[in-house]
């Protein structure tokens, strides 16, 4: 077993996923980069490590149970742990879809992902995190999830970021005393290709909640969501 801990970071190849793990592995983690391309997940590992971080890649499709089990167990087993799991991959398919109107394909396509996805790696992440006693799950989440401003349009976005922050409070109360803590974060708005070009902050931007929540201490929050830092309203 390393005694280096481990992060898994879904979506890793590109933009916000990209930056985070950047960013752990400067924190001195080593930080497997997962996409659904394996080339592209290598492609991203390789930059990182040509500037000495300790990084590694594996294919991963959060939406397919044994892409999931394959990748998460097999860190635990090259590594011998797995501390960290950062739930960033998701799809935005459905920009400007009314709830009285939806395309059901582009719904169910976003369900899968964004709640299914990151609760199929969650809980494979968590048999390997409750080996050790210890365990970060940090849940990409949007302010477009949050029940206090619900507005309608991008339903089906909507509606898998309100269930992954279900999810996460679920999680943090079941796994509460486990030494694993599970919080959900709003990196707002940046320019990824979710964002169709209408902003100007770069993911490097909005990296540092989800890092700062991945590394946090063992009396860390636990079952909250967070932008830059701060609480939000569920």
């Amino acid at each position: 077993m390393t005694d280096t801990r481990v992060a898994l970071v879904t979506g890793a190849n590109r933009g916000l996923g990209l930056a985070i793990a950047r960013g752990l592995a400067h924190r001195g983690l080593h930080v497997v980069l997962t996409g659904r391309n394996q080339g592209a997940a290598e492609a991203a590992a390789d930059d990182l490590a040509r500037d000495g971080l300790s990084v590694s890649a594996h294919q991963l499709d959060i939406t397919d149970a044994a892409s999931v089990v394959h990748a998460i167990a097999g860190t635990g087993k090259t590594f011998g742990r797995l501390d960290v799991l950062v739930n960033n991959a998701g799809i935005a398919i459905d920009r400007g879809q009314l709830a009285s109107s939806p395309d059901f394909e582009k719904v169910r396509a976003t369900l899968e992902a964004n709640i299914l996805g990151a609760w199929r790696c969650s809980a494979a992440a968590i048999a390997e995190m409750r080996r050790n006693n210890f365990g970060r799950i940090v849940n990409v989440t949007s302010h477009l999830g949050s029940l206090s401003t619900m507005a309608d349009t991008n339903v089906a976005y909507r509606v898998s970021k309100a269930g992954l922050n279900a999810l996460t409070r679920v999680l943090a109360a079941e796994l509460s005393g486990t030494g694993v803590l599970v919080n959900a974060c709003s990196p707002g708005r940046m320019n990824t290709r979710m964002a169709y070009g209408e902003t100007d902050r770069t993911p490097e931007d909005g990296a540092d909640t989800p890092i700062w929540l991945a590394t946090l201490p063992d009396d860390g929050p636990t079952g909250g969501m967070f932008a830059d830092r701060k609480p939000l309203s569920w």
